[in-house]
């Protein structure tokens, strides 16, 4: 297992659109494995991987509570590991604050399907079908964006996508 190194924005890959597994090796699993430990270390609810510039069509998430009432780390752990993840339903709307590991420091309002069905495959090859809502189902939408080149911030106005843009290259610049 390996921490992998998260891209951030505006490095290049993060806007091109993912290529489908077509088979499923020992070596994507390892990966598999290695996505949900970065996913964790960088204390996320997702990962895509593009964002550790492999543009493959693999996700992990894992949107269960990580702390218990008194702010404590629980020890259970809840991870999905979906290999070319399809959204094949969407329905309601739902307005759900995003960040994003690729652009840290930086969240906005997105409105996204309030809930969706996602089919692909999981590590062993087998297919899944998942219906989720809330949390999970923003996660999935956010996580699948990344498979197409879409960051979050595509998904929100020309004029907050601009002034994060513009913060973003002053901190670049100042670093």
């Amino acid at each position: 297992m390996a921490l992998l190194e998260i891209l951030k924005y505006p490095h290049p890959v993060l806007i091109k659109k993912s290529v489908e597994v077509e088979e499923i090796t020992e070596e994507t699993r390892a990966l598999v494995t290695d996505m949900v430990e970065t996913m964790y270390d960088a204390d996320g609810v997702g990962l895509a991987a593009p964002q550790i510039g492999i543009l493959k069509r693999i996700i992990v998430l894992d949107c269960s509570a990580r702390y218990d009432e008194d702010g404590n780390e629980k020890d259970e752990r809840d991870p999905y590991a979906i290999i070319n993840p399809v959204i094949t339903r969407k329905e309601g709307k739902v307005i759900w604050e995003e960040g994003c590991l690729s652009i840290p420091n930086f969240s906005e309002e997105v409105e996204r399907a309030a809930e969706v069905t996602v089919t692909g495959l999981d590590p062993e090859g087998e297919p899944i079908e998942i219906e989720a809502d809330g949390l999970f189902s923003v996660c999935l939408q956010h996580e699948i964006d990344h498979l197409d080149g879409i960051l979050f911030i595509d998904r929100i106005s020309r004029l907050k996508a601009a002034m994060i843009k513009k913060k973003i290259k002053k901190q670049a610049k100042n670093a």
